[in-house]
């Protein structure tokens, strides 16, 4: 897909007219619209009604709802982020690429709007989780500058997965595969530290909640939360994060460039 920037018409424009596209959609699709917004609430009812009087969280002393609450902020979020992939791989298949080469639009802008889309509105997911959360007393300890920093992080994580599944969403040549992005991204706070301690795993299990993402960025968010020392976690979920992002932006503008070559308008 070429870049027809026309004159008088910025990048920025396009963007922010792909993104509200993005959003109305999410909004006329009823059933889509009620999962992203009952997902958190049921994610956080399900954790600390049902599995938290059967868990104990170990060394941290913390009540089970405020070990796991930010856990479930990443889960919300995170999941709602990783159907950008489903997204992605409508327009790619179903010939809207087609009609937005009729367009004077560049053409990195439309992953960019899937993107930016998906951190409006799983931002927007994860502070409804946060909301149940502290109807069902969940009782936070952040200054100001807590808020802030786990405002980043949330954000951060946001992007950062929606990034990513920009890019599988253009590797894959089906909605069914596309969405299986949104399974791995579920899992994998499940085996870190963030709904049970990893102390308690078994040695391979433990070892990989050590080495993979979620463990810092969870550790991180309940430090920031509950007003406690975070030490190297801050440091190494940014890291995991930014990697994230430098990797994941540049791929999906250099895959939808090469999807896109050379097809002929619609």
């Amino acid at each position: 897909m070429k870049a027809l920037i026309a004159p008088g018409i910025s990048a920025a424009g396009d963007l922010r007219r792909l993104v509200l596209r993005d959003l109305r959609r999410e909004l006329r699709v009823l059933d889509g619209l009620i999962i992203s917004t009952a997902m958190p609430v049921m994610i956080m009812v399900l954790f600390v009604y049902v599995f938290g009087g059967a868990i104990t969280t170990g060394s941290s002393g913390l009540a089970y709802i405020d070990f796991v609450v930010p856990a479930v902020l990443v889960m919300s979020g995170g999941y709602g982020a990783a159907l950008t992939a489903v997204a992605m791989c409508e327009d790619m298949t179903a010939g809207m690429i087609d009609r937005f080469r009729t367009l004077p639009i560049g053409g990195w802008v439309v992953p960019a709007g899937h993107v930016v889309a998906s951190v409006i509105r799983n931002v927007g997911a994860s502070a409804i989780a946060l909301a149940v959360a502290l109807l069902l007393g969940f009782r936070p300890d952040a200054s100001l500058a807590g808020w802030a920093l786990t405002l980043a992080l949330v954000t951060g994580h946001v992007l950062a997965v929606s990034a990513l599944a920009a890019v599988w969403g253009l590797l894959v040549r089906s909605t069914q595969a596309a969405g299986a992005f949104s399974f791995v991204v579920l899992f994998l706070p499940y085996v870190s530290d963030g709904v049970v301690p990893a102390e308690t795993m078994p040695g391979v299990l433990r070892d990989f909640a050590a080495a993979q993402p979620y463990t810092p960025i969870v550790a991180a968010l309940r430090g920031l939360l509950l007003d406690m020392p975070v030490g190297a976690s801050g440091t190494v979920a940014a890291a995991w994060l930014a990697g994230a992002v430098a990797l994941g932006v540049p791929a999906a503008a250099l895959l939808f460039r090469r999807r896109t070559a050379g097809r002929s308008p619609a």
